[in-house]
């Protein structure tokens, strides 16, 4: 069974032409790292007849929507390997970008899950 990294991210509207390239070159330097799979995945309908909807369990103001990334691997040993080339890669390393943030780190929800069904 393998592993996942798994994210929450409320994002400004505005700002997922910026948060696509950045998700773009996450994806490149994960995948180059030795992740097995990486998606940033857009809402796009956030209804829910039942429970709670991410919108209302982030606390998303109204020019607010949501990213679901994940990220795939062998096992939580190797996530841990793999994440330790990804901080250490220059390319996640620009001061700069650090600046630019388009969404709010502190917001963030994330979890490493090890997986109980697969195909």
């Amino acid at each position: 069974m393998s592993y996942v990294d798994g994210f929450l991210i409320p994002l400004p509207k505005k700002n997922v032409k910026m948060y696509r390239r950045m998700a773009q070159l996450g994806k490149k330097t994960w995948m180059k790292n030795g992740a097995l799979d990486y998606k940033e995945c857009l809402a796009d309908d956030l209804t829910n007849p039942m429970g709670v909807s991410l919108l209302q369990l982030l606390k998303c103001k109204p020019d607010e929507t949501v990213i679901f990334a994940y990220i795939v691997f062998k096992s939580r040993k190797h996530r841990d390997l793999v994440n330790k080339k990804v901080m250490s890669d220059p390319a996640m390393n620009d001061p700069h970008m650090m600046k630019q943030m388009p969404f709010d780190m502190k917001r963030v929800c994330y979890g490493g899950f090890k997986t109980i069904v697969e195909l």
